[in-house]
């Protein structure tokens, strides 16, 4: 079996494999606060639910966009797995030529991702994923990673509106029946959902122009994938684990020099 872990800035996604077939996964929160010692005693109890062994674990590799919790992770891997990880970063092998002009400044899941997607789909395509922070990802034909754009999340701008306004409460992440609303509460939801969808349209839209392509692929992924492409002009398909197959993949492609 392979442990593969992305650490994003609000959830830790985990998933395992057997094969290429993704046995299950697991959403818990990125918390640095916690030891080494209790996201072991988490990952035992969520194999534990499954009957799965921790003993049976092969290997496992990690994507983090948190350094400050990188520690903790690998000295967790070590001490109740009894495995070193593969860590993503530079000198990863990924098998896409990263055409940004420092590579070492992507976040490992915007690689991850577009790995993923490139072998899934192929090229031209855009990635967009909406974790704590929005990002759109474009890979050509011949799958290179050309850069893309990163605006604030979904939830980063709820929490803004909430904190920096005296009356307006904060509210359910839900599709209102319309964009013309009669209560604030749901003007709120039409403003950030409805908003949102006109950014990604137009940004994407914009990636497209710069592509040159008209069959490019739009893949959404994170966990508001489905809320936005419900009413995206733009987008294709929905991958909501794309990260963990991205994981497995880079696994792949280094288990010889790991």
């Amino acid at each position: 079996m392979i442990l593969v872990i992305d650490v994003g800035n609000t959830n830790i996604v985990l998933g395992i494999y057997e094969g290429k077939k993704l046995v299950d996964f697991w959403r818990i929160k990125t918390d640095e606060g916690k030891t080494s010692d209790e996201y072991g005693i988490i990952i035992s109890q969520l194999f534990g639910l499954r009957e799965l062994k921790v003993s049976d674990v092969e290997s496992i590799v990690i994507s983090s966009v948190v350094p400050p919790i990188m520690y903790t992770l690998e000295h967790m891997a070590r001490k109740y797995i009894g495995k070193e990880p593969l860590i993503v970063g530079p000198g990863t092998k990924t098998g896409m030529n990263i055409k940004y002009d420092n590579p070492k400044e992507v976040g490992a899941d915007r690689i991850v991702n577009a790995v993923a997607a490139y072998e899934l789909y192929g090229g031209p395509l855009i990635i967009v994923d909406f974790g704590t922070a929005t990002t759109f990802c474009a890979v050509s034909k011949s799958g290179e990673y050309l850069g893309g754009s990163i605006s604030p999340g979904i939830r980063i701008s709820m929490d803004a509106l909430f904190e920096r306004t005296a009356k307006l409460p904060r509210v359910e992440l839900i599709k209102p029946g319309s964009v013309i609303c009669k209560n604030t509460i749901n003007s709120i939801q039409s403003g950030v959902i409805y908003g949102y969808v006109g950014q990604v349209d137009y940004i994407v839209k914009r990636m497209k122009k710069e592509l040159g392509d008209t069959n490019t692929k739009v893949v959404a992924t994170g966990g508001l994938s489905r809320l936005i492409a419900s009413e995206s002009e733009t987008i294709d398909i929905v991958n909501g684990l794309i990260t963990l197959e991205g994981l497995r993949i880079i696994y792949e492609r280094n288990r010889e020099s790991y």
